[in-house]
């Protein structure tokens, strides 16, 4: 049997008391649903609001407000909300009033409990998917380097993707500098096929990327096509002319994104200052593997090493929750980027990532 977190939230809107009882046992006892019914239909708009059921189930004649009208303030007030129109008289009217108010639904009394059963079933299950849906956000990180996000949000970026958010990496150059320019393009396609994300990589001269055009061109055209509600990169405070260019030309092409948030880099200098502190708890061993595909880089550069990073992670700490966090400044902030709580793994996950 489902838990109460699981259960269906039914809200049935029905003047007549021993037809709301009726459907309130149906729903309770054979679709295991948590259910309101509301016997005055004043109080119907506030009862759903508090409520905030997966589906509500209305009669159309009612003293105060019809069903119709309902449906018409649900649709303002709840655009997404399944509602299943009822009547004990069959009308063409009512039905063409009712489909063009948008139910869901339109039901004629009596009712079996079956067919009441498995439509709220269907109703509430497409209900939820379309809410989770709607509430997944599209997270763009962008690189000057490939291995520059890895480094900087590897765990952040895990952590959306396992809430079931969009991952998008932009990386501007190839890193020739760095290493051989296929060797690192391989690199980030792995670590991108292991993170789930979607991988723009661009080919701009490493060490000579611009602040201006090309730059801001390249990000506006990404920015215009996937559309992110956050947007991760480097930040001023860094010794690499690349990565300083990367900043300013992100300020630039990302103007009408709600959420602009700076990670630091292992040449950021003293004057990072991060004012925000991601815990990233059951998603360390998950960035440690998305830097291991760097092989070209770990044999080569320390702060790549698995202790550096643990070491990293442990410090920012300090400031924010849990044993490890990714350290951001914020240059912008409506979205919500903390990790989400259903997205911690276990606490043996955790301890394990700690030993």
């Amino acid at each position: 049997m489902a838990n109460s977190a699981q259960k269906y939230r039914v809200c049935v809107i029905e003047d007549d008391p021993d037809v709301a009882f009726y459907m309130k046992t149906v729903l309770e006892k054979r679709a295991d649903a948590q259910v309101v019914a509301v016997t005055d239909p004043s109080i119907a708009l506030d009862t759903i609001a508090a409520f905030d059921p997966d589906v509500v189930i209305t009669d159309i004649e009612m003293p105060g407000i019809s069903g119709i009208d309902l449906l018409r303030e649900l649709r303002s007030k709840h655009p997404g909300m399944p509602v299943v129109v009822m009547t004990a008289h069959v009308s063409v009217d009512y039905a063409v009033s009712a489909l063009r108010a948008q139910a869901d639904e339109f039901l004629t009394k009596p009712i079996a409990s079956s067919e009441l059963v498995a439509i709220v079933g269907r109703l509430a299950e497409e209900g939820r998917l379309k809410r989770a849906a709607s509430q997944q956000q599209v997270v763009l990180a962008i690189g000057a380097h490939p291995d520059d996000v890895e480094i900087g949000v590897g765990g952040i970026l895990s952590a959306h993707r396992d809430a079931g958010n969009q991952v998008v990496i932009l990386t501007l150059s190839r890193g020739a500098r760095g290493g051989d320019a296929d060797d690192r393009q391989h690199e980030s396609l792995a670590a991108a096929e292991l993170l789930g994300a979607r991988l723009f990589l661009e080919d701009l001269e490493d060490t000579r990327i611009s602040a201006a055009d090309p730059t801001v061109s390249i990000i506006e055209r990404v920015v215009a096509e996937v559309q992110p509600d956050i947007v991760y990169t480097h930040s001023a405070h860094d010794r690499h002319q690349d990565h300083r260019a990367v900043h300013a030309a992100v300020n630039v092409a990302t103007r009408n994104v709600r959420t602009v948030c700076c990670f630091q880099s292992p040449s950021a200098t003293i004057d990072f200052r991060p004012t925000r502190f991601v815990p990233i708890d059951g998603f360390t061993e998950a960035k440690l593997r998305l830097i291991d595909c760097f092989r070209s880089q770990t044999e080569q550069r320390a702060y790549l090493e698995h202790d550096f990073v643990l070491a990293t992670a442990r410090y920012w700490s300090r400031f924010g929750g849990g044993t490890n966090c990714e350290p951001l400044e914020v240059m912008r902030d409506t979205a919500d980027i903390s990790v989400p709580a259903a997205s911690i793994h276990t606490d043996a996950r955790i301890r394990r990532d700690q030993q």
